[in-house]
């Protein structure tokens, strides 16, 4: 009788997990309607303002969809509404799945967190640190590294590798010399000849010393295909978007979905006017062509490639506050999950954070991180170059997220300010 009874007081959470992100009257999951109302005012400010030309964005609690609209154009020029089903860029949101990837290949036993990557891939054995640089001519000196990278490194961005295009003026000179790409926005090229040619350029600093926004997951993208033998395209498209139902994420997109490629706009660095890009742009040197999530392209980087729309990423997210699971698909085992939210990065300083620490692909909301926000601890985010952003929480359960498509900005304070406007609505 006691077992009976645990057995359906356990239903309604496996039913939760089981079932499809739905629409629901926010009240259902214990949200205030009328509080939500204050993003719709938040959203449209900004975009009376000129800051954004349009946004979309998603609210979930508890599994049910309670907030999912659009606002202005995706299209200022030709007066196309913004749709909540739109196509953008989400660039560096890519990291986190590309980390899912490769924890799918960890729990197969393919490699073990603290393996050196040179063990897979040999173009990484024994780094070296650069120890002086000359800006002129690009030259450098270098000593051996204290270690060699892990394979944890290139999860929590503690290798040592930078980032090309849009890291420092040194890195950005060196990656380029060696025809390095951050790999967004480009074509006709190979993961594989580029992560090769990483590998044998110096680190930045010793591996584990510093916390360094790099290309690590773009090295741990490579990694997944040397250890599955599939493109990182096909690898996340048989074990992760397929089993999911992410129909709309893609490095590059079907033709019958480009349509919903939402165009990129940029802001004027003098006037701080928006303009709708053209073909391409100039970053740091290296052209980026606006449009390159409707090529046909061969380059998937796991640190920036994808295109989704806020439903497909909300159901990647549901799955992580599921402990691995979703609609009845199991991608991950919870103490993966686990694993991949927590702090493994000690006391290192993430980035120009005062707070908060880096897991397995996400920044961790810590205590001291919660006390200056409303977030608490254990929430996990991060975003993407184009102005997109989100973030899951397992206390409240919720997940949030809200996109526009916008390079540069110095707008990114919305993003902060949404948090509060979804917290101040929680009505229980």
């Amino acid at each position: 009788m006691k077992h009976v009874l645990f057995t359906l007081l356990l239903l309604p959470v496996l039913h939760s997990h089981a079932q499809q992100l739905t629409p629901a009257p926010p009240e259902a999951a214990n949200m205030s309607a009328s509080r939500l109302t204050r993003i719709d005012s938040f959203i449209n400010s900004y975009i009376n303002q000129g800051f954004v030309n349009g946004a979309a964005a998603m609210v979930i609690r508890d599994g049910k969809i309670v907030y999912n609209k659009a606002f202005g154009y995706s299209d200022m020029e030709k007066k196309i509404p913004e749709k909540t089903d739109n196509i953008f860029r989400i660039a560096s949101q890519t990291k986190a799945i590309t980390s899912v990837a490769a924890m799918i290949l960890y729990e197969e036993g393919k490699f073990q967190l603290d393996d050196p990557v040179s063990k897979y891939i040999p173009e990484f054995i024994q780094p070296h640190v650069i120890q002086s640089y000359n800006p002129a001519d690009t030259t450098f000196k270098t000593v051996p590294a204290t270690r060699e990278i892990t394979i944890r490194d290139l999860f929590t961005h503690t290798s040592g590798i930078g980032y090309a295009q849009i890291g420092g003026a040194m890195e950005t000179a060196m990656y380029a010399k060696a025809g390095v790409i951050a790999g967004i926005g480009v074509n006709n090229m190979l993961l594989a000849d580029k992560m090769k040619a990483l590998g044998k350029l110096p680190l930045l600093h010793n591996p584990g010393e510093k916390w360094t926004y790099g290309m690590g997951v773009d090295v741990l993208g490579y990694l997944v295909e040397v250890l599955s033998g599939k493109s990182l395209d096909q690898f996340m498209r048989e074990r992760i978007f397929e089993p999911l139902g992410m129909k709309d994420t893609w490095f590059y997109l079907p033709a019958g979905k480009q349509a919903r490629l939402v165009p990129l706009y940029s802001e004027d660095k003098q006037t701080h006017q928006l303009r709708r890009t053209s073909n391409s742009i100039m970053l740091n040197g290296t052209e980026l062509y606006a449009d390159y999530p409707k090529f046909k392209g061969t380059y998937f980087s796991g640190g920036g490639g994808l295109s989704s729309t806020t439903y497909d990423y909300a159901i990647f997210l549901q799955m992580m506050l599921n402990g691995g699971t979703y609609n009845g698909v199991r991608i991950l085992s919870r103490n993966s999950v686990r694993i991949m939210t927590m702090n493994q990065t000690g006391k290192l300083q993430i980035g120009w954070e005062k707070y908060n620490n880096f897991g397995l692909g996400f920044k961790i909301t810590n205590e001291e991180g919660s006390a200056v926000s409303l977030m608490p601890a254990g929430s996990f985010q991060w975003g993407g170059m184009f102005a997109t952003t989100y973030w899951a929480d397992p206390k409240e359960k919720i997940v949030a997220l809200i996109y526009t498509n916008i390079w540069p900005t110095s707008h990114g304070a919305m993003f902060d300010i949404l948090k509060n406007l979804v917290y101040q609505a929680i009505n229980d």
